[in-house]
């Protein structure tokens, strides 16, 4: 049975990898309403197979870095998204954005520098960020007007998570996947000596 979770997990995931690339299609050839409608879907995907993995302990490594990739993916659909469709809302927000893809760029390229590949940690400050962030821009494009408080809290939210990761890759010598934080990590540390 846990191989066959694993498959159907990895599947899911595999799903968003491939919906990411149709999703920009759409955008740039005006097929924005199946845009609008896939958007949701492949976040409502990244809940169900991360719970999924782990309700049926199918976590694997491999797992990990398709869901990170699928994860990034799905945020570039989403920001070409903003950038053709909500032109207006990035010219309002453009400090916060252009900070947010600052902070990415820098645990981005160290963890490529540091580990030869993207990072895989999944922390609890990623999750909360990803659900602020997937339901800001979910009803950003099916919402006439923007709902300010839910982008502050993501973005803040986002930050907390990309300051977060950038502490855990220099904490830590080499890549690990599904790490709870820089606090469980000096917890670790702290028990070891």
């Amino acid at each position: 049975m846990v191989r066959r979770s694993y498959y159907i997990i990895n599947g899911i995931t595999f799903y968003r990898l491939l919906a990411a690339p149709v999703m920009i299609v759409l955008i740039f050839t005006g097929n924005t309403e199946i845009f609008k409608w896939m958007l949701p879907v492949s976040f409502f995907t990244d809940l169900i197979d991360g719970f999924l993995a782990r309700k049926y302990n199918a976590i694997s490594v491999m797992g990990a870095k398709l869901d990170s990739m699928a994860d990034d993916l799905t945020i570039v659909a989403a920001i070409a998204g903003l950038f053709v469709m909500k032109t207006g809302f990035i010219r309002e927000e453009i400090i916060w954005i252009a900070v947010l893809l600052v902070l990415y760029l820098v645990e981005t390229i160290s963890a490529l520098v540091k580990y030869r590949k993207l990072s895989g940690f999944h922390t609890y400050s990623a999750k909360c960020a990803a659900l602020l962030q997937g339901t800001f821009l979910i009803l950003l494009f099916l919402l006439p007007t923007p709902i300010y408080p839910l982008f502050y809290a993501g973005a803040i939210a986002t930050m907390i998570d990309l300051l977060e990761e950038i502490t855990l890759i220099a904490l830590l010598p080499k890549w690990e996947a599904n790490v709870k934080g820089v606090y469980w990590i000096l917890k670790m540390k702290k028990n070891k000596k």
